[in-house]
C-alpha cells in the first residue's frame, strides 16, 4: 500500500509507463494497415525475439526506463549482451509478447481513464456529453467535480502495478544466463586479485624503502659521523627513487585498465635490495647461484618480492644484524633462504604480521611454499618456489 502511495512522485513510475506505451507505437502502425486483425502484431514480433542483437536492445531500454537506479550497478538483474544460446532467444520471444500484452493493458487504461477524467471536467464545467461517452453514468456537476482526480488516482495504480509486472517479467526473462554469470563472477573474481596483488606490491615496495628510510636515519644520527650520514643520505635516495619507480609502475596499471604490468623488478636487479641492506648497517652474506636471468617472470618477481620483505622485516624488527642470503636456482624450482640472528629484545611474533603472510601467500599463488619461524636461535624464511608447472 506505501508502494502506491509513493508512486506518483517517484520518477520510475513515469518511466516504466513510457516502457510500456512503446510497443503500442507497432500496434497503432498495425491499426492503421489491418484494423480488423489487433492480434497479428503478436506474430510479427515472434522472428525479432530469436535475432541475437534483440536480447541487446530490449536490455537496454529495460534497464534504462525499468530499473534506472541499477544502471551503475555490476550486479543488474537484466542483461545488456546479444542472445548467445537458443533459450536466450525463446526467452527473449517470450519476454516480447508479454510486453506487448502488458502494453496493450497499460494504453487501454491510459485511454480509457483519462477519457474519463476529461469527460468529468467537461461535466464540472457545464458541457454536455454526446451519446458515446465512457463513463458508466453521468454525474452531476459538483459530483462530476469531486470525482476528477479518481480516475487519475485510478490510472496511476494501474500503471504502477503493471510498471512492477512488467520489471518482474524482465527480470526474470531478461536475466543473464549461468554463463554470463560465470563469466561476470570470474572477471569480479580477477578484479579482486589484482587489486589484492597490487595492495602487496605497494606493501613490500614501500614498506622497504620506509624502513630502510628510518633504519638509515636513526643510525645517521646515532653515529655523528658526517661521512656516515652522507653515506646513508645517498642510501635513503635511492631507496627512495626505487619505491617511487614502483609506485609509478603500479599507478600506471591503475589508470590503464587492462594494460598487464610490465617491468617489475627480477632477482636479477637483487643487487640493489642486497646494497640497501648493507648501507643500513648490516653485514649482508649473499650466495646467488643459477642464471636467474633465465627465471620465468612469475617466479622472479615474486622471488624479488620474497627477498625484499624477509629483508624488510629483519631491518624492522631487529635492525642492522648480520643476514644470510641463499638463492639458488635448479631445473625444477628456486630455493629462497634469509636468516639472521634475533637480538636480546626482538619484536617478532612468531606466524604473524601481514609481510609474513603475504610471503606465503606469494609463494602458495605459484604452486610453491614458504616458511618463516625461529630457526637454531634466529629467525629464517625460506622459500620453495616450482619452475616446471609455470614455464
Amino acid at each position: 500500500m506505501n508502494r502506491l502511495l509513493r508512486a506518483p512522485f517517484q520518477p520510475v513510475t513515469y518511466s516504466r509507463w513510457l516502457h510500456l506505451c512503446v510497443p503500442l507505437l507497432l500496434l497503432a502502425v498495425w491499426m492503421f494497415i489491418m484494423p480488423r486483425w489487433p492480434w497479428v502484431p503478436l506474430l510479427l514480433v515472434l522472428p525479432f525475439g530469436l535475432v541475437p542483437w534483440v536480447r541487446l536492445a530490449e536490455g537496454l531500454q529495460a534497464q534504462f526506463l525499468l530499473t534506472p537506479s541499477d544502471r551503475d550497478s555490476s550486479d543488474s538483474a537484466i542483461s545488456l549482451t546479444p542472445s548467445a544460446h537458443w533459450g536466450d532467444r525463446w526467452r527473449t520471444v517470450l519476454w516480447l509478447e508479454t510486453r506487448m500484452v502488458v502494453a496493450v493493458g497499460a494504453f487501454g487504461a491510459t485511454v480509457w481513464l483519462s477519457a474519463m477524467a476529461v469527460e468529468l471536467i467537461a461535466i464540472a464545467i457545464g458541457h454536455p456529453l454526446g451519446p458515446d461517452h465512457f463513463l458508466p453514468f453521468v454525474p452531476g456537476r459538483w459530483a462530476a467535480a469531486v470525482l476528477v482526480p479518481v480516475p487519475l488516482v485510478v490510472l496511476i495504480a494501474i500503471v504502477a502495478l503493471l510498471g512492477e509486472l512488467i520489471t518482474a517479467a524482465a527480470t526474470r526473462l531478461l536475466s543473464p544466463s549461468a554463463a554470463e554469470r560465470l563469466t561476470a563472477l570470474e572477471a569480479r573474481t580477477e578484479q579482486l586479485l589484482e587489486r589484492t596483488r597490487i595492495a602487496r606490491e605497494l606493501h613490500d615496495s614501500i614498506g622497504h624503502a620506509l624502513t630502510v628510510a628510518v633504519v638509515q636515519a636513526g643510525a645517521a644520527r646515532a653515529a655523528g659521523d658526517p661521512a656516515f650520514t652522507d653515506r646513508a643520505l645517498c642510501a635513503i635516495e635511492e631507496t627512495g627513487r626505487a619505491a617511487l619507480e614502483d609506485l609509478e609502475r603500479v599507478l600506471g596499471v591503475l589508470r590503464e585498465s587492462g594494460q598487464p604490468p610490465s617491468q617489475w623488478p627480477t632477482l636479477a636487479e637483487a643487487d640493489r635490495l642486497l646494497d640497501s641492506a648493507r648501507a643500513s648497517g648490516s653485514v649482508v652474506d649473499a650466495q646467488l647461484t643459477g642464471p636467474l636471468e633465465t627465471l620465468p617472470d612469475p617466479v622472479t618477481r615474486e622471488g624479488y618480492r620474497i627477498l625484499q620483505e624477509a629483508l624488510t622485516n629483519v631491518l624492522r624488527h631487529c635492525g642492522p644484524v648480520p643476514v644470510r642470503i641463499r638463492v639458488e636456482m635448479t631445473t625444477s624450482r628456486l630455493d629462497l633462504e634469509v636468516t639472521n640472528p634475533l637480538p636480546e629484545r626482538p619484536s617478532v611474533t612468531v606466524g604473524g604480521g601481514s609481510g609474513l603472510r603475504g610471503i606465503r601467500e606469494r609463494a602458495a599463488l605459484l604452486g610453491g611454499q614458504a616458511e618463516t619461524g625461529l630457526y637454531e636461535g634466529g629467525w629464517r624464511v625460506r622459500a620453495r618456489l616450482p619452475l616446471e608447472r609455470i614455464r
